[in-house]
């Protein structure tokens, strides 16, 4: 009895997502969120470093206001954009309606409140001593600025990954302001690691989802295992 042996066709895998897919979602969602949080550092660290070396009526209350925009919630930042943005909205000639452009603006209002708030808190922290050495060593208000910030320099930058943290696992106002667009053949257009995760799960296509899901949760955990590094390394040095 002679046996026959049939070729085997070789094995292909065929992945449920395509690459160029996933590749523009992740591009995005950085370009979004580190540009966003570029800005935000721009704006809160001079207000916090204004706040933590002069004193002014309403000094409490607008640490207050910091504090309480550090929660704010995120849907509701998301209307609001889009009504400035809209057409009969302050900036709707700009024609900004579901674009990066308005999801940056989304995270800018909330990781600023975040940035100022950590970094007020770590300016505020470096001893009084270190301000008065500077100062007779005859330094300008500047001067002590600078090495103010070289002493909490460690919070400040905690401030900053906290605040890429918070922009980054955002979904609620940037769905509202973006839309989750992704063009014909794939390309994303305002569609980011958390929107896609949404619409990819309502879907049934877990696959992607889950991929998308371990993509966003590897970032978050890299922040903060930054955040903690920084805070193990330096927080002695403005306590």
């Amino acid at each position: 009895m002679v046996l026959e042996l049939t070729p085997v066709a070789p094995l292909v895998v065929d992945f449920p997502f395509e690459w160029h897919y996933i590749r523009s979602i992740i591009a995005v969602s950085l370009y979004v969120s580190l540009v966003a949080v570029a800005l935000s550092t721009l704006f809160s660290l001079p207000v916090a470093l204004l706040i933590g070396f002069t004193e002014f009526r309403g000094k409490t209350l607008l640490t207050s206001l910091i504090n309480t925009g550090m929660g704010f919630p995120s849907v509701v930042v998301g209307l609001v954009v889009l009504f400035a943005v809209s057409n009969q909205g302050p900036l709707g000639s700009f024609d900004l309606v579901f674009t990066p452009e308005a999801m940056i603006m989304s995270q800018f209002v909330l990781a600023a409140p975040v940035i100022a708030g950590v970094s007020l808190a770590a300016v505020s922290s470096v001893e009084q001593n270190v301000r008065d050495a500077a100062y007779a060593m005859g330094g300008t208000r500047t001067d002590v600025a600078f090495v103010t910030i070289k002493e909490a320099r460690y919070g400040i930058a905690t401030a900053v990954l906290a605040g890429f943290g918070r922009a980054i696992s955002e979904v609620g106002s940037v769905l509202i302001v973006g839309g989750n667009i992704a063009r014909s053949d794939g390309t994303s257009v305002t569609r980011t690691l958390t929107t896609a995760i949404q619409l990819e799960a309502r879907q049934g296509r877990f696959e992607t989802a889950m991929l998308l899901g371990a993509i966003l949760l590897v970032l978050v955990l890299a922040v903060n295992a930054i955040v903690v590094r920084l805070g193990n390394d330096g927080g002695g040095r403005y306590r």
